[in-house]
């Protein structure tokens, strides 16, 4: 297909016209408290130059300008902050928001282990940002079936002082071979990207890729309903805008697996999920995932659905 059907599959979706030329992202950091306060981290960046902007929709996170590579900074090495796109830092919190943080603590108190799991984690954004929010206090199995990818997450761990994962080599499909089961899964799924950050999107993109991607989310899928305890949460994510990776995976998920509940997701930024596409009828309940659209949220494209397993 053309950039031309590519987009206009788009503006079906939404019900209007749009540019996806030049989006305007803005790059975000948050600051690692694990290793430093957030006052003292936005103090020594803004006295070297560094102009800072809260996110008013994220703890400890900022976005930035500044007319050097930041990432070649002092306190980046020592691992102070790290950077990562605004709507890549969102998948974390809905998985442990401030409620879960609470279950967490009522069940620590009892003694009771928690066992937290991110499916495709390196190089590391995420699985570093549940560390950070669970305070490196709780055990977090961190698996990517790429060897240097687990290299990069391994440095990006000791950078950040981080203490609470385990890493392992492995394709996510087959994580039951951990034999653990797990109260938190992360699963930020392989996917097609946006047009947002990868060059050339539309020249090397088709809806037979989005529609080939999907089955391997849906095998990952299948593996995190087997091995996540019930009661548990998972958190499915895409940087992808495609229905194929995202709505309609979801809408298979609900209807394969009865036991799973789609959640709403509390968060102020990005809409519904559609429950119909391109004339095709979905779940009502998927009404309750999260699409972030760039020219809406000025972040790359994303896509968040949040479910919990039936007691």
């Amino acid at each position: 297909m053309s950039k031309r059907q590519l987009v206009e599959r788009y503006h079906k979706l939404t019900g209007e016209e749009f540019s996806v030329d030049n989006p305007e992202i803005r790059k975000a950091l948050r600051v690692n408290t694990l290793k430093i306060s957030e006052e003292e981290c936005v103090k020594a960046l803004r006295e070297k130059g560094v102009r800072l902007e809260k996110i008013p929709y994220l703890p400890e996170a900022y976005w930035y300008e500044a007319d050097f590579p930041i990432s070649s900074m002092t306190e980046n090495l020592l691992g102070y902050f790290y950077i990562q796109e605004a709507a890549s830092q969102i998948p974390p919190h809905i998985l442990i928001d401030d409620e879960e943080l609470k279950h967490i603590h009522e069940k620590k108190s009892r003694g009771e282990k928690i066992l937290i799991l991110d499916m495709a984690a390196a190089p590391g954004s995420k699985t570093t940002e549940i560390a950070s929010i669970t305070k490196d206090e709780i055990p977090i199995i961190a698996l990517d079936s790429v060897a240097p990818r687990i290299t990069i997450l391994n440095n990006n761990l000791d950078r950040l002082g981080i203490r609470s994962v385990l890493t392992y080599k492995k394709d996510a499909r087959y994580a039951d071979d951990v034999e653990k089961q797990f109260d938190y899964i992360l699963l930020d799924a392989p996917c097609s990207g946006n047009y947002c950050i990868e060059r050339d999107f539309f020249t090397k993109r088709s809806v037979n890729d989005y529609q080939k991607q999907s089955q391997t989310q849906k095998e990952l899928l299948r593996t995190a309903e087997r091995i996540l305890k019930k009661g548990g949460v998972l958190v499915y994510s895409t940087c992808s805008l495609e229905p194929e990776e995202d709505e309609e995976v979801v809408d298979w998920f609900l209807n394969e697996f009865e036991n799973m509940i789609c959640e709403e997701i509390d968060f102020p930024l990005g809409e519904e999920g559609y429950t119909e596409v391109f004339g095709k009828q979905l779940s009502k309940e998927v009404k309750k995932t999260k699409r972030f659209w760039p020219h809406k949220t000025k972040t790359q494209g994303f896509f968040i659905a949040k479910f919990r397993k039936k007691k």
